[in-house]
């Protein structure tokens, strides 16, 4: 990061269901200056879409612009640089996508690979003068997951 930079990370993790999003829209929002919300949750089924639809009810009429991104985190990051707020939502169903993708395609996401997509997002956070929220699940306080590609997801 240049000495220029002011950027301030913010970075909320919790259980499932726990208010995360409902949270960080509210911080979000005591800040001034143009909010982004990149999301990275792509509707699967309905019980998504409806969730979905209550995350959009309440940044209704709130002056959130919102980026529908499932993979290309860094790019919509970069896409958003003009924002002075941008919400993340979440990285967790980013990492998810990530994988689901690859397995999608018959490939295997190695962890250097998952942290080579990190770094870009990293890099993509440099520039700028705004603050970055990020909203995440807590994964790793459970048992060790049973397969290969759920503790890598862990």
């Amino acid at each position: 990061m240049t000495d220029s930079s002011r950027n301030k990370i913010l970075y909320i993790s919790g259980g499932s269901r726990s208010g995360k999003s409902r949270y960080a829209e509210q911080r979000a929002e005591i800040l001034t200056g143009k909010r982004s919300y990149i999301a990275t949750c792509p509707i699967i089924d309905a019980e998504m879409d409806g969730r979905i639809a209550l995350h959009q009810q309440r940044r209704e009429g709130k002056g959130w612009l919102t980026v529908e991104e499932p993979l290309d985190l860094a790019q919509a990051l970069m896409d958003t640089a003009d924002s002075a707020v941008v919400l993340v939502d979440c990285l967790t169903l980013w990492i998810n996508n990530l994988l689901y993708e690859a397995e999608c395609l018959d490939q295997t996401l190695s962890e250097e690979q998952i942290v080579r997509c990190c770094q870009q997002v990293i890099e993509a956070c440099k520039d700028g003068d705004r603050t970055i929220i990020f909203v995440t699940n807590e994964l790793g306080m459970g048992i060790v997951p049973a397969d290969a590609i759920s503790r890598l997801y862990r």
